[in-house]
């Protein structure tokens, strides 16, 4: 064997929430830990997100007065919509849930609110208005220097535009921030970015470090007490994308560029894990863009959705997973229709958007008719003219026969309480392109309920643990509300340190 170019009690994969959770439990716990970064940035997509965290029962939910939201409220619901296959998985999540967000809150660093977001599914136990937390912005200038490693919005991210440091950061970036923030106060966590782990290394039957791949060549970390993989899920890679059956397109995801090519769970793999859910995500509409990449398109205020016959196939104000998973299962091309009552845009919440630019890129068509719309986009003229005059009396009557859009509180929480309908008739129109995009994959290494990664034989590996889109979710093919992917994530990340804890105590 090699010789190790650093030693560390605790090795973690990954940069985003569930990641940094973990790594700060190590720190705070005593331990020397290593926080490994493919990219030159930190955050993945938790830096993008909103950071909703679906963590129930906590003190937050309690400060803030939210009397229908409790563990046992949360066991009703998920248990509703998943049944009891994974009781083992859900009563680990459960029982981390309140105790992370406790201790998270213990270091100054870290403050949360609670957020009016309603859950997904009309189900037993769901809350009135939401349960999930979110945390604080925060000024750039209380990270000094570390601000510059925060990956910024998408929208600058991908424009390769850094963050503006006269902007305190917020939603994902407050969220990473604050977690780096309190875990390099620690004075025993290192975070090394452009680090890309390409393997574990195993020794007499235990993961007791990692190889990764820097610029300046490969090195070999040790990890004394365990490796926690929490590097997202393999959303922007092609090829195992066709290979596990995903819908929607690497080019549609919202991963940064150069990440979640699923490089921790090869390693895994590679190592005798097994594996589940591949074919798996958390799904949303996208609104392709000028360069052909495609948006989290969220909060539809009006418009409606056809496919490539021109007709309407769902309630466009669904909650994102499951209108990208009726997209996903519909006809294509699919497109936003809207005319000028929305004034050149549609009546969405998120993206902006540049007319002019979409439509000289051929990603939004205008016309004067309805008819010549239908052309430009290749669907039956009839189907869509027919279909917009059935829209239009449903927004006249104020209900939607079809597909009963506006009746849940869900699509309510976008138009400030009203149904959404809103007739299409006065031209120009439009059409705007849509795609299935996701937040990323949700299959990936199965884990039992301290977040060990298992064997093909359902044996945990020592040393090794995993959390968030790295391993399979038990929430299975649904996503119960917002905040989810982050809290399960984060909740699991938790319970990996301390069951490295009891290992170390016993």
């Amino acid at each position: 064997m090699g010789e190790w170019t650093d030693e560390y009690d605790v090795v973690v994969a990954g940069s985003g929430a569930g990641a940094l959770a973990g790594a700060l439990a190590a720190a705070a716990g005593g331990r020397r830990t290593a926080v490994l970064e493919k990219t030159a940035l930190l955050g993945g997509t938790s830096a993008y997100s909103g950071a909703s965290i679906w963590l129930p029962g906590s003190r937050v939910q309690e400060r803030a007065g939210i009397g229908d939201d409790s563990v046992e409220s949360a066991r009703t619901y998920l248990t509703a919509l998943l049944g009891d296959g994974p009781a083992a998985l859900r009563e680990a999540f459960l029982d981390a849930a309140p105790r992370v967000v406790e201790f998270l809150e213990s270091d100054p660093a870290i403050e949360f609110e609670w957020q009016a977001f309603p859950e997904y599914y009309d189900a037993p136990g769901r809350t009135a208005r939401g349960r999930s937390i979110v945390p604080l912005p925060l000024p750039a200038e209380r990270l000094g220097e570390l601000a510059a490693l925060v990956r910024p919005p998408v929208d600058r991210d991908r424009a390769g535009l850094p963050h503006d440091p006269s902007v305190p950061l917020a939603q994902g970036r407050a969220l990473i921030g604050r977690l780096l923030l309190a875990f390099t106060r620690t004075g025993r966590g290192d975070v090394r970015t452009g680090t890309a782990l390409t393997s574990l290394i195993v020794e007499d039957g235990r993961v007791a470090g990692v190889a990764a791949e820097t610029a300046d060549g490969p090195v070999r970390l040790r990890a004394r007490h365990g490796v926690l993989l929490a590097a997202g899920g393999f959303e922007a890679s092609a090829a195992l994308r066709e290979e596990r059956g995903v819908a929607g397109s690497a080019e549609w995801t919202m991963a940064p560029d150069g990440a979640n090519t699923g490089d921790a769970i090869a390693a895994a793999v590679a190592a005798g894990a097994a594996t589940g859910n591949l074919g798996e995500a958390w799904f949303c509409p996208a609104l392709v863009g000028p360069d052909g990449r495609a948006a989290f398109t969220l909060g539809f205020r009006g418009g409606l959705i056809v496919d490539g016959t021109g007709r309407r196939f769902a309630n466009e104000s669904l909650p994102y997973d499951r209108m990208g998973r009726a997209m996903a299962a519909a006809t294509g091309p699919l497109h936003l229709i809207f005319d000028a009552k929305s004034r050149t845009a549609p009546a969405i919440t998120i993206p902006a958007a540049d007319p002019e630019a979409h439509l000289a890129a051929g990603t939004w068509v205008r016309a004067d008719t309805l008819d010549g719309l239908a052309a430009a986009i290749g669907v039956p003229a009839g189907a869509l003219a027919a279909t917009v005059e059935r829209f239009n009396g449903f927004a006249a009557e104020g209900a939607d026969e079809d597909f009963h859009r506006g009746e849940d509180g869900y699509d309510r929480y976008f138009t400030g309480g009203g149904h959404g309908l809103v007739a299409v008739d006065r031209g120009p129109f439009y059409a705007a392109r849509m795609a299935v995009g996701d937040l990323g994959t949700k299959g990936g290494l199965r884990i039992d309920p301290d977040a060990r990664v298992l064997d093909a034989a359902d044996r945990p590996i020592p040393g090794l643990y995993a959390a968030g889109n790295t391993t399979a979710s038990f929430t299975g093919p649904i996503y119960p509300g917002p905040g989810v992917p982050i809290g399960t994530g984060m909740a699991f990340a938790y319970r990996a340190v301390q069951h490295m804890d009891s290992e170390e105590r016993a």
